[in-house]
């Protein structure tokens, strides 16, 4: 991990900044299929819901990305298996952020006894494709034609990592 590099559990107050990430995600891209932007509201309810299972990346002044897991699917029988979300600032790109999120994520992930972690990537993404290969994600479908944002469909990647 970078020297100027922090990874911290995610309070309330780095709502605002978590807020802009992802609106910024929603807004411009096809990184994420939702159109509807998050309030500082919406994601200060994530951050207590998620129970400790919320980061940031800082370099003591910026947050610079977030990492969090949940449900994957509804049922005590996926109780082990979650989804994960995370953003990057464009800014933090390129300096090991991502990757020191994913690591404290998926050793969480694991102490609470999750089997396996899920990412659901939008074709029209293929770094974060390659990102999740390179940390041992492994391609397992494309569901056609799941998404519709910007007035077209668009297909999901489906990748998973046994912890």
């Amino acid at each position: 991990m970078p020297t100027d590099l922090i990874i911290r559990a995610a309070t309330s107050d780095d709502a605002p900044a978590i807020a802009a990430i992802w609106n910024h995600y929603i807004r411009h891209t096809a990184v994420t299929f939702n159109s509807q932007e998050k309030t500082d509201q919406d994601v200060a309810a994530d951050i207590e819901s998620k129970s400790g299972a919320f980061w940031v990346a800082s370099d003591g002044d910026t947050i610079g990305g977030f990492a969090t897991y949940g449900a994957f699917r509804g049922g005590v029988g996926y109780a082990r298996t979650k989804e994960h979300t995370i953003q990057l600032d464009p800014d933090f790109s390129g300096r090991g952020a991502g990757r020191a999120l994913m690591d404290v994520l998926c050793a969480h992930a694991k102490a609470q006894g999750i089997h396996s972690l899920w990412a659901g990537i939008s074709e029209e993404n293929p770094a974060g494709v390659a990102f999740h290969r390179a940390i041992g994600f492994e391609h397992v479908a494309i569901l056609p034609e799941v998404g519709f944002k910007f007035d077209r469909w668009m297909d999901l990647v489906l990748m998973q990592k046994f912890l």
